[in-house]
């Protein structure tokens, strides 16, 4: 092997493994990024682990105007809510050693009454490792560890901008745009920039792979 293919599938194992380490700008998201007043609206927390050891529990804070209600039962996990004050605890813990393994995500649905006044919802979130760890999803959204936002708008206010979506393809965009920096952050099930950049790496590793692959037999077939 010449060292041009060495160094092809060198550069091609560095991607590799930035596109795996980038994994960690992935958290844990609450959708919708919108909702209406009052609404009883189904939710559902996204839960990525990014260590090497399972996710064995995952507790999310909700603001004293957001009321739980119900929630999907998810294989292997038991729920318990809690209340501190006017503030409602609601804990998943995994009832086997499994959890969630590591390059894996599992998603948690539930049902919860809105608040009745436009606002924004902080969903406050802390995430258990095997090892004993926890990750505090409870920064800013331009922080390292940022936690979910859900925006509350007024049901004429949400309809209005689902009718300026459908009526042009390229409104989404600007719509998009207007939204705040937090919003647009869970916009999309959670869909970040960092997850752009990561799928990006990950392709450009492959076609190296592969460029390296036919400089070899090439190099082969000539002897």
């Amino acid at each position: 092997m010449n060292r041009m293919v060495r160094g092809a599938l060198t550069l091609s194992s560095g991607l590799a493994t930035f596109a795996v380490t980038a994994t960690a700008f992935a958290h844990v998201i609450v959708s919708p990024a919108q909702s209406t007043v009052g609404a009883w609206q189904e939710y559902t927390m996204r839960v990525p682990c990014e260590k090497t050891d399972a996710t064995t529990k995952v507790v999310l804070k909700l603001p004293s105007d957001v009321q739980f209600q119900q929630y999907e039962p998810v294989a292997g996990w038991s729920v318990k809510t809690q209340k501190s004050g006017q503030t409602e605890i609601v804990t998943w813990q995994a009832t086997s050693s499994a959890g969630i393994q590591p390059g894996q995500f599992m998603e948690f649905p539930f049902i919860a009454t809105n608040p009745k006044q436009p606002t924004e919802i902080d969903w406050d979130a802390y995430q258990y490792y095997q090892d004993g760890t926890i990750v505090e999803w409870t920064g800013a959204p331009n922080s390292e560890t940022p936690h979910s936002i859900t925006q509350i708008v007024k049901s004429s206010d949400a309809a209005q901008t689902t009718s300026n979506s459908a009526a042009s393809p390229s409104s989404d965009a600007s719509a998009q745009s207007s939204m705040p920096a937090a919003s647009a952050a869970t916009y999309g099930l959670g869909w970040t920039t960092a997850d752009t950049w990561v799928l990006t790496v990950s392709v450009v590793a492959i076609l190296i792979s592969i460029f390296a692959i036919i400089m070899s037999l090439r190099g082969g077939s000539k002897k």
